[in-house]
Parts: structure tokens; C-alpha cells; sequence
């Protein structure tokens, strides 16, 4: 079935294509600046956006095996990622038990135990507490009692989602919307993780609407890709999660009429966003590949950074293959920080000005009225409420 949801979503690219058209919604929408940097307003959305929602935080590739690992910091909370040894993925607050110290360096690793490097107390990669140091001159401990603090975790599609409130009863399935039998299509469970680097930005908000937004292609980056791509957009939602893709003029003459041998590659072109901080984009740099973005807000309302990671369909199979991925990557990097995220804090300082009461999002930027729309209603949204506002299929 959702094979068939790709067909059809390439069937109305091509006839927007070929009229010269796009959806769009009725009104113009007006965001307030202030949403992009009121501490209080920034605060509101890290802890009822990104302390409540599940978040994308690793792909099966970075922890393939029994004993890999992957350590990282989420909105202010270390999470540690662990795949048993029966091969399901789990993932825990990186906290010791006896005193509260993290136990794993950020970075991704393999090993049997995790060990504080406090006081060496240790844990299997299940979590259970195994070890602890002295236990003579220490006293008694109901090791039961004291695992690591587990955190809601689904890996599906190939990505792994962690919802980083341990209280947290919201169905990572039913959130997901369905979006990721989509997903599923490009088949990462199987690809290889090339590289990853980290590139500064200024307000996640602001990072994130560059995401969804073809309307700037040809004008901001006319001197890289810009002018291969137009500048028109075509949005589709599961729940808050959205696929951005450009009308196909034409293409139907070049694949023919038996749908059935489209190829998935073309099925699946264009942008999908997954709420609230990840992009994925198609690219073909040594070989098929995707960029997936990873975006977390920084210390403050104006600050966030960005886990850039060049996943490949398969690893380079020789030094020219690799080098032209890396070129590729590269190239990734500076167009996102020099022209992206550049332009981006720069329009960061703008608004902190006060000089303008709001922005806007015009009619054919319907991605940017989704996004936008979610947040407010999420942060008006009690605990309890919350599951009412996703759908599966």
C-alpha cells in the first residue's frame, strides 16, 4: 500500500508539473519574530516539544551489532543507545546509578559492559547494574533496583526514535503517523553510515523552515546548486511529519506508463522532514546517498547545531568512490554553513531586534504553515491530550 502512496504522490508531482501549478492554502501566515527568540516561549518548546516528542537520534547502521552503542546529549539529557544481545535496540539515560555520573563518552563504540569511569560501577548492555566496585566496604545493594534509567525507544525503518522523558506514555508508533512505512521504502535498515560532522546554527526554528523551503533555492544558492532545482514545492503530511518535493514536468514521457517499474529511487526523491529536527535528502556523491540532518537546539534561544550524516546506499567500493563521497559531503557542509545557516544567524540578529512584529509564509510555503501550526499546538496541548493528535496509516 505504501508503494502505491509513492506512485500516486509521483502522479500528482508530474500533472502539477505539467500544468505549471502547486497546492496551496488560502492565506498568507503570519509567525510572530518573537517565537524565534523569547526565552520563555524557547523554554516552553524544549520542554513540551523536544522533552515530549520522540526524537530520531540514531540509524540502525550506527549500531548494527550486539554491544554497538552510540552516547549523545538531547535538549540537555545524555542518552546512552545499546543494541543486545538478542538484537533489540534500547536506550537509557547516560547516568550512573550510584551518583549520577554519565558513564559513556559521546560517540559510538561496541562493547560488553558499561562502566563509570567515577567509580567503575558497570552495567550490561541491557541496562542491568553487574557491577559494583568494593561491594565489601561499600554495604549491601539490591542490584534490581539500580539499572541505568531505561527511555522509551522504537528503531523502525532503519531509524531509531528515543523519547527522552522516561515518564513519558506516548506510543512512538502512533506518533510516527504511519510516516514510516515510507520510510521504509528507502531500505537503511542496509545502508552504510560513510560520515557525520556538526555544523552551528542559529534558532532551531529558523534552521529547521530552511529545511522545508524550495522557494529559496535559485536565489541563496545560485552560485552552488540553486539554479538545477525550482523554486515551487509540494507538501505532504503525515501528523506533523512532511515530504517536500518539486513538480516533474515531462517525467511521465522518460518513465512510461507501467507504473509498476518506476523506480523507487525517483518514488522517494525530494525532502522528508520528521518532527521537529530531522531532514533527509537524496543525493548521489560515490555513489546513492542521503543526507540525513539531525537538529537540536543550542544553550540558548538563538543557537542550535546540526549532526550532518552521509548515509550511502553502500560503502565506496574504491578510493575513487570515496573520495568523490567526500567531496560530495563537503560540499553539503559548506552550502549548509556558509549559505544556510550563515544567512540564518544573520537573520537571527535581525529579529532579536525587535524591528519587525512578525514574519511571513506565503502561499506557496504551506510547509512552513504545517511546522509552524504544530509547534503552537503542541505547546497547547496537556500530557493527557497528546495521543489525540496523531493518526496511524
Amino acid at each position: 500500500m505504501s508503494r502505491e502512496m509513492l506512485v500516486e504522490m509521483a502522479k500528482n508531482n508530474i500533472a502539477h508539473g505539467d500544468a505549471g501549478t502547486i497546492p496551496q492554502p488560502d492565506e498568507i501566515l503570519k509567525v510572530p519574530a518573537a517565537n524565534y527568540y523569547d526565552e520563555t516561549r524557547w523554554q516552553q518548546e524544549m520542554k513540551q516539544v523536544f522533552k515530549r516528542m520522540p526524537l530520531m537520534m540514531a540509524m540502525t547502521a550506527e549500531v548494527k551489532h550486539p554491544g554497538d552503542y552510540k552516547a549523545m546529549n538531547a535538549g540537555g539529557v545524555p542518552v546512552l543507545i545499546s543494541r543486545t544481545e538478542s538484537g533489540a535496540v534500547k536506550a537509557f539515560v547516560n547516568m550512573c546509578s550510584h551518583r549520577g555520573a554519565q558513564i559513556m563518552d559521546e560517540g559510538c563504540g561496541n562493547t560488553h559492559r558499561f562502566t563509570c569511569p567515577y567509580h567503575a560501577w558497570s552495567y550490561n548492555v541491557e541496562g542491568d547494574l553487574i557491577g559494583v566496585y568494593a561491594p565489601k566496604d561499600f554495604g549491601d545493594v539490591d542490584k534490581s533496583q539500580y539499572g541505568l534509567t531505561e527511555l522509551p525507544c522504537l528503531e523502525k525503518a532503519g531509524l531509531i526514535w528515543v523519547t527522552i522523558d522516561p515518564n513519558s506514555t506516548l506510543d512512538i508508533d502512533l506518533f510516527l503517523s504511519g510516516y514510516d512505512e515510507l520510510l521504509s521504502h528507502f531500505g537503511f535498515e542496509d545502508w552504510h553510515l560513510f560520515a557525520s560532522q556538526r555544523v552551528e546554527g542559529p534558532n532551531w526554528k529558523i534552521a529547521y523552515d530552511g529545511y522545508m523551503d524550495l522557494y529559496h533555492l535559485p536565489i541563496l544558492h545560485k552560485n552552488t546548486f540553486g539554479p538545477d532545482f525550482p523554486n515551487q514545492a509540494i507538501y505532504y503530511s503525515w501528523g506533523p511529519h512532511q515530504r517536500v518535493a518539486g513538480p516533474m514536468k515531462g517525467l511521465k514521457e522518460m518513465l512510461g506508463d507501467d507504473d509498476a517499474k518506476w523506480p523507487t529511487e525517483l518514488l522517494v526523491a525530494g525532502v522528508w522532514t520528521i518532527f521537529p529536527h530531522v531532514s533527509i535528502a537524496g543525493f548521489d556523491g560515490g555513489g546513492r546517498a542521503v543526507m540525513i540532518s539531525q537538529l537540536f537546539p543550542g544553550e540558548t534561544p538563538g543557537t542550535s547545531y546540526t549532526i550532518q550524516n552521509y548515509l550511502m546506499e553502500k560503502e565506496p567500493p574504491d578510493e575513487a568512490s570515496r573520495k568523490a563521497a567526500l567531496d560530495q559531503f563537503d560540499f553539503l557542509r559548506y552550502v549548509v554553513q556558509e549559505e544556510d545557516y550563515a544567512t540564518g544567524l544573520k537573520q537571527q540578529k535581525a529579529l532579536e531586534t525587535g524591528a519587525k512584529d512578525h514574519v511571513l509564509f506565503g502561499r506557496n510555503e504551506e510547509g512552513g504553515h504545517n511546522f509552524h501550526r504544530w509547534v503552537d499546538t503542541i505547546l497547547d496541548t496537556s500530557d493527557e491530550d497528546l495521543p489525540k493528535l496523531f493518526k496511524t496509516g
